[in-house]
């Protein structure tokens, strides 16, 4: 497999944390440099790592988690798209959960944008490549496309920011049934 084609799995990877990344930036207030490189690094991360269980932990792992996959990915992006949303009816002084990149939030966005990856880890195994290639390409591609998906956020954010957050949360619940329906059809 060659360099491109590993890039451009990489890419379609990507687009579901790119989207989430959007809505992060959205709902973000003034961010740090370092904020806005979080959603990169774990996205990036998560999705270096799960080619490389997927690689190691053959088809049997894969099959248990792809026929689960859709639904943790829905559930996962529901309940923080909804969370989202909720906390966009709350006056600014009410809120106490504004930060958008906070550890256990970003985790389980990356483990629900990343489970896919794990099933192309398994194909990795079939053909002749270095993984450790492989996954740094994906890893880095993710990072990048992520990193530009939180600034793309934070400048609609900017303009929008009433609607931001509900328009984030909205994103990320719609994305989870997408994934829901997807597996169905």
């Amino acid at each position: 497999m060659r360099f491109w084609e590993i890039f451009l799995i990489g890419v379609g990877l990507s687009m579901d944390a790119f989207a989430v990344s959007i809505t992060l930036g959205l709902s973000a207030k003034n961010p740090k440099i370092i904020e806005i490189l979080i959603p990169g690094i774990y996205f990036g991360f998560f999705q270096a790592l799960m080619p490389l269980i997927g690689y190691f932990g053959g088809t049997y792992f894969a099959r248990y988690v792809q026929s689960l996959e859709h639904w943790v990915a829905f559930v996962l992006l529901g309940f923080i798209g909804g969370k989202m949303i909720k906390d966009s009816f709350s006056k600014d002084e009410e809120k106490t959960d504004t930060h958008p990149f906070q550890f256990m939030k970003m985790l389980l966005l990356a483990i629900a944008t990343s489970i896919d990856a794990l099933a192309v880890g398994v194909t990795f195994a079939f053909f002749k490549l270095n993984i450790f290639t492989a996954i740094l390409i994906i890893g880095l591609t993710t990072f990048c496309i992520s990193t530009a998906g939180v600034k793309t956020g934070i400048i609609f954010g900017t303009k929008f920011k009433s609607k931001a957050e509900f328009v984030g949360g909205a994103i990320l619940v719609l994305i989870g049934v997408k994934i829901l329906i997807e597996h169905f059809l």
